[in-house]
């Protein structure tokens, strides 16, 4: 069933307004797409089973992967979840509001659709005021993965939302680009050692600082799914997509071979690449991530490019991962690793 979704342009209405008509839609059952620092959610009342079914529905979901549940106080995260250990608060007062998502133990009353039945429960609290002011006018936690359709890019603007949900949500609240670009750190904290589970916008050796030891989670243990982004595909591109591997100096030289084999076979090849990288490499269609020495502008340009790309009817892409794992970098090697059909290490 098409559904009319309506679209708020902040930079032209009240955002006091959009903020109380869209917490009024949450309020009664319904699905609304919002920006984070992040990258865009689609949020509905984590308290609310039918609410958040819709979710799954407009996303295409699979039911065992578990939701993100956004909160603006720490009050609301006392009523959702139980047995909060000390270094929740220390990271909470480090790293809140911002991209950090902590698994704890959920109060028995959270719908089990909400945590995928799991007896943990996924919270953050978005630094975003537009995000923010949702959840304060929505009067409740609000349950929000990335609001594309699942196994997609993640949307960074409120047009790759419409492009995925349009017609399948009730509202997008449009607040320009997300500021960061790949989705938040999340850290299971309901085991005597916290582990990671996703990189993303909280970087491994900060957190570091905070918790001491720290175990990283690189595959899903078992059948247990705790995080998004732990077991199914995500972040693809419907092209199919090569990532090159290795160290910066030779990974543009392994590009151009693949590139110059791609063509002779006939193949239509756009590349997503650091501008370093694009100084060495030739291609029809070429998407510039930035430069290596701001990772955080590929971060904030890298589900933009692979959607970029997706549009240009082509037969490959070939993706640079010639960046140092670490810091930022560990979320978007993750997120290109993910994404990519091919593995070409050097």
């Amino acid at each position: 069933m098409t559904i009319e979704t309506q679209v708020f342009r902040t930079d032209n209405h009240n955002i006091l307004e959009i903020l109380r008509t869209c917490g009024k839609i949450i309020k009664q059952g319904g699905t609304v797409a919002f920006p984070t620092e992040t990258v865009y959610g689609v949020g509905a009342d984590a308290l609310n089973s039918e609410a958040v079914r819709k979710i799954f529905i407009a996303k295409g979901r699979p039911a065992d992967n578990p939701l993100i549940v956004h909160i603006s106080t720490e009050a609301q995260l006392r009523e959702i979840a139980q047995d909060i250990p000390e270094t929740a608060f220390t990271l909470m007062n480090a790293f809140w509001p911002g991209p950090l998502t902590l698994i704890l133990n959920k109060k028995a009353f959270v719908p089990e659709i909400t945590t995928c039945g799991l007896d943990t429960i996924a919270v953050r609290m978005p630094n975003n005021p537009l995000a923010l002011g949702l959840i304060e006018e929505s009067g409740t936690p609000i349950a929000a993965p990335s609001a594309n359709l699942s196994g997609k890019p993640s949307p960074t603007t409120a047009e790759h939302v419409i492009a995925d949900l349009n017609g399948k949500i009730d509202a997008i609240i449009d607040g320009g680009p997300a500021i960061i670009g790949v989705e938040s750190t999340v850290l299971d904290l309901t085991s005597e050692i916290p582990e990671l589970l996703r990189p993303g916008g909280i970087s491994v050796e900060e957190i570091r600082k905070h918790v001491g030891e720290l175990l990283v989670c690189d595959s899903l243990k078992g059948d247990v799914i705790k995080s998004p982004g732990m077991k199914y595909t995500h972040y693809s591109p419907e092209t199919s997509m090569v990532l090159v591997l290795g160290n910066c100096i030779s990974v543009g030289d392994k590009i151009s071979e693949l590139v110059s084999d791609y063509q002779l076979a006939g193949k239509r090849v756009g590349l997503l690449v650091t501008r370093e990288t694009a100084e060495e490499v030739f291609s029809d269609h070429l998407f510039i991530l930035g430069s290596r020495d701001d990772v955080s502008e590929i971060a904030r340009n890298l589900f933009a490019g692979l959607r970029h790309l997706d549009q240009q009817n082509l037969d490959v892409i070939i993706a640079d991962g010639g960046l140092m794992d670490e810091g930022i970098g560990a979320a978007v090697i993750n997120r290109l690793r993910k994404a990519a059909d091919k593995l070409v290490v050097i």
